[in-house]
Protein backbone atom coordinates (compact mmCIF):
# COMPACT_ATOMS: atom_id res chain seq x y z
CA UNK A 1 0.00 0.00 0.00
CA UNK A 2 1.41 3.18 -1.28
CA UNK A 3 0.98 6.14 1.63
CA UNK A 4 0.92 9.72 0.62
CA UNK A 5 0.47 12.99 2.58
CA UNK A 6 -1.97 15.19 0.69
CA UNK A 7 -4.25 18.41 0.88
CA UNK A 8 -7.97 17.35 0.94
CA UNK A 9 -10.10 20.35 -0.17
CA UNK A 10 -12.86 20.83 2.42
CA UNK A 11 -13.61 24.65 1.52
CA UNK A 12 -16.92 25.90 -0.16
CA UNK A 13 -16.69 27.14 -3.76
CA UNK A 14 -14.12 29.84 -4.39
CA UNK A 15 -12.97 29.82 -0.79
CA UNK A 16 -10.48 26.62 -0.90
CA UNK A 17 -9.74 25.38 2.65
CA UNK A 18 -7.55 22.25 3.09
CA UNK A 19 -6.37 19.57 5.39
CA UNK A 20 -3.24 17.63 5.16
CA UNK A 21 -3.88 14.00 5.15
CA UNK A 22 -2.22 10.86 5.09
CA UNK A 23 -4.05 8.71 2.63
CA UNK A 24 -3.64 5.74 0.46
CA UNK A 25 -2.15 6.71 -2.37
CA UNK A 26 -5.40 4.62 -4.91
CA UNK A 27 -7.72 6.40 -2.58
CA UNK A 28 -9.67 9.76 -4.13
CA UNK A 29 -8.42 13.39 -3.21
CA UNK A 30 -11.43 14.03 -0.72
CA UNK A 31 -12.02 10.05 -0.14
CA UNK A 32 -10.92 8.16 2.47
CA UNK A 33 -8.06 8.92 4.72
CA UNK A 34 -6.00 7.45 7.22
CA UNK A 35 -4.74 10.19 9.54
CA UNK A 36 -5.14 14.57 9.56
CA UNK A 37 -1.84 15.98 10.34
CA UNK A 38 -3.11 19.95 10.15
CA UNK A 39 -4.80 22.55 7.93
CA UNK A 40 -3.85 24.98 5.06
CA UNK A 41 -6.10 28.29 4.45
CA UNK A 42 -4.56 30.07 1.35
CA UNK A 43 -6.90 32.80 1.48
CA UNK A 44 -6.05 34.78 4.38
CA UNK A 45 -2.97 36.44 3.88
CA UNK A 46 -0.18 35.73 4.63
CA UNK A 47 -1.47 32.05 4.44
CA UNK A 48 -2.14 30.03 7.57
CA UNK A 49 -0.67 26.86 8.02
CA UNK A 50 -1.06 24.62 11.12
CA UNK A 51 0.63 21.47 10.86
CA UNK A 52 1.03 18.40 14.06
CA UNK A 53 5.05 18.30 13.52
CA UNK A 54 5.39 14.88 15.63
CA UNK A 55 2.95 13.66 13.13
CA UNK A 56 4.09 14.65 10.53
CA UNK A 57 7.94 13.21 10.75
CA UNK A 58 6.42 9.78 12.55
CA UNK A 59 4.43 9.08 8.93
CA UNK A 60 7.53 10.87 6.73
CA UNK A 61 9.70 8.58 8.76
CA UNK A 62 7.52 5.41 8.21
CA UNK A 63 7.59 5.75 4.22
CA UNK A 64 5.04 8.25 3.66
CA UNK A 65 5.48 10.47 0.15
CA UNK A 66 4.27 13.88 0.77
CA UNK A 67 2.58 15.80 -2.59
CA UNK A 68 4.73 18.38 -3.95
CA UNK A 69 2.44 21.33 -2.47
CA UNK A 70 2.67 18.99 0.94
CA UNK A 71 6.59 19.05 0.71
CA UNK A 72 6.80 23.00 -0.14
CA UNK A 73 4.67 23.57 2.89
CA UNK A 74 6.79 21.07 5.13
CA UNK A 75 9.92 22.50 3.95
CA UNK A 76 8.55 26.46 5.21
CA UNK A 77 7.77 24.71 8.41
CA UNK A 78 11.12 23.49 9.17
CA UNK A 79 9.66 19.56 8.43
CA UNK A 80 11.56 18.52 5.74
CA UNK A 81 15.31 19.82 7.55
CA UNK A 82 14.34 17.96 10.75
CA UNK A 83 13.95 14.97 8.61
CA UNK A 84 16.54 14.57 6.58
CA UNK A 85 18.54 15.21 9.79
CA UNK A 86 16.98 12.40 11.70
CA UNK A 87 17.25 10.30 8.21
CA UNK A 88 20.95 11.13 8.09
CA UNK A 89 21.45 10.61 11.53
CA UNK A 90 22.68 14.25 12.40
Amino acid sequence: MAVKIRLKRIGAKKSPFYRIVVADSRSPRDGRQIETLGTYNPIVQPAEVKIDEELALKWLQNGAKPSDTVRNLFSKQGIMEKFHNVKNGK
